[in-house]
């Protein structure tokens, strides 16, 4: 801000001047509506908390637009294809990311706990928004996740031989349920094979698989298939909610699998589907 008014003294900026600010890098620099928002919480911040002013009034300026990506979304033939090539333990966990439209950090944070086979289902916890939720669990994958519960299994035992202090738990419950750490229940569906220290305490203790092996064997295994598309971890997930459209699911449905707050954040999917009894025909491919 201080290139853009050219003076330092930022604490005696007027309301239409930090408004200004906020239009420029809309208007001229093109930023996303987030990123206009991140600038207005920090202004708001700085002239309310720290410099003691009450007599800030932001509500004229440029909104930024809120921008609409479409989602890259692979055909059913391109995951048959790539799923193979992704090696153990990762090919289990795409496929289960695919499965049942799991974000990369529920993913990896899933707990015995949150495996129903039984029922075939898998209960997120505190996903995206602080949100609970119940999606699907692949009966193709019900025999491979319990075979994967039982090498948890392995450690979670191995860990309590050693007296390894209990994986993390919410602070809340921590301080409800101290021990519940230590009970199998609540040790991570994809444990990490080293100990490591917990950040928040300094306690040496079992965490799980961190975001980045994943995905760095996933992306080995999107390079050996050849995929033309950037494909991410996430494309798995855009890719079950436009097949679940595309198989007749109601997208109301859809957006509680997907646990989407808003049904307008569900319907981009629907503008990548393909509507496989109707399929639309190029006019090119008219012409003899």
């Amino acid at each position: 801000m201080e290139s853009f008014h050219q003076r330092t003294d930022l604490e005696n900026l007027d309301n239409a001047q930090i408004a200004a600010f906020l239009d420029d890098i809309a208007v001229r620099l093109r930023v996303s509506s987030s990123t206009q928002r991140q600038a207005l919480n920090a202004l708001v911040f700085y002239y309310r908390e720290v410099r003691q002013r009450d007599d800030l009034q932001l509500g004229d300026y440029q909104r930024a637009r809120k921008s609409r990506h479409i989602p890259t979304v692979l055909s059913p033939e391109e995951v048959q294809r790539l799923l193979p090539e992704i090696r153990p333990p990762y090919q289990l966990m795409a496929k289960l990311q695919y499965g049942a439209g799991l974000r990369v950090a529920e993913l990896i944070s899933l707990r015995i706990k949150d495996i129903d086979l039984s029922r075939g289902q898998i209960h997120i916890h505190a996903g995206k928004g602080n949100k609970d939720r119940v999606t699907l669990l692949p009966k193709s994958l019900q025999e491979p996740i319990a075979r994967q519960i039982e090498s948890s299994r392995e450690l979670f035992d191995y860990d309590r031989r050693q007296e390894t202090p209990g994986v993390y738990l919410p602070p809340a419950l921590s301080r409800k349920y101290p021990k519940a750490g230590e009970t199998f229940p609540w040790h991570w569906l994809w444990p990490a094979n080293d100990l490591s220290t917990d950040p928040r305490s300094q306690v040496v203790r079992r965490h799980h698989m961190h975001p980045g092996s994943y995905q760095r064997g996933f992306h080995q295994g999107v390079k050996k298939a050849g995929m033309t598309k950037r494909v991410t971890t996430h494309v798995l997930r855009h890719s079950f909610a436009t097949h679940l459209l595309e198989n007749g699911t109601n997208i109301a449905e859809v957006q509680s699998l997907l646990g989407h707050k808003n049904i307008e954040t569900t319907q981009i999917y629907l503008h990548v589907r393909t509507q496989r009894s109707e399929m639309l025909t190029s006019p090119l491919d008219h012409f003899g």
